[in-house]
């Protein structure tokens, strides 16, 4: 008998669903949109923050922040909705990610590194001591700081390396030397990154979301079989 009259409730609860009201419906579909929006704003403004910090540890050149800043942003992008819109020469498209950002100061500093290398090595080899022009490095970087002095460059900023590398190649003697430099050089790509987010993920956004999409489709199919029936009876009455 107990089961018999959990189903005879389990059935009347469901009629009672699918007899609410239509404007009942819209009411709670409205404010299902602005809830959704809201939280997809708390996700993008999560993402902001946590974007923010990578950026941060990325100018305090403290390479493990930079990494577990970054699986935090990465981890927490690719579990939510992240609804971003990017401005790309003058236009806004809407995107689902963090949108495309550099480890600038990153970069700069395994650049540093690389040169630094690269110039040691090509000292052991006795290139500079043979060419020509004498040290060429050592002319090249007093050129090059003066310039960072002047135009208030911070060391090793992307000009500064633009800079050396220019300067090096009006050596004629050092074109090897200069290929050999912009080899070594990290690729920028590398410091690159563009995280995607899912555009649906089971997050308590995307079950609002969900839940948002099944009503204005009920409420979608109530309105197409209200104007069906509609139609039907008007015309059922005008063949009378």
């Amino acid at each position: 008998m107990g089961g018999v009259s959990k189903g005879k409730k389990s059935k009347k609860a469901l009629s009672k669903i699918f007899h609410i009201s239509s404007w009942k419906l819209i009411l709670v579909l409205i404010l299902l949109v602005f809830l959704s929006a809201t939280l997809l704003r708390f996700d993008h403004i999560k993402m902001s923050e946590l974007r923010e910090a990578v950026l941060t540890a990325d100018e305090q050149e403290d390479t493990n922040k930079i990494l577990s800043t970054l699986n935090e942003l990465r981890n927490f992008t690719l579990k939510h909705i992240v609804f971003n819109i990017l401005e790309d020469n003058g236009k806004q498209q809407i995107i689902f990610g963090t949108g495309p950002f550099y480890l600038e100061n990153l970069y700069i500093h395994d650049a540093k590194e690389a040169i630094k290398k690269q110039q040691e090595e090509i000292e052991k080899k006795g290139i500079t001591d043979e060419n020509p022009n004498g040290n060429i490095f050592a002319k090249v970087a007093e050129i090059c700081d003066g310039n960072a002095r002047t135009y208030g460059w911070p060391y090793y900023d992307k000009r500064y390396l633009d800079c050396y590398t220019t300067e090096l190649a009006k050596y004629p003697s050092s074109s090897s030397l200069t290929t050999e430099l912009e080899a070594v050089l990290p690729p920028v790509e590398n410091y690159r990154y563009d995280i995607a987010s899912p555009i649906w993920y089971p997050c308590v956004s995307g079950i609002v979301i969900l839940i948002a999409i099944i009503i204005a489709i009920w409420v979608i199919c109530r309105l197409v079989f209200w104007i069906s029936t509609s139609i039907a009876l008007f015309l059922l009455n005008r063949g009378k």
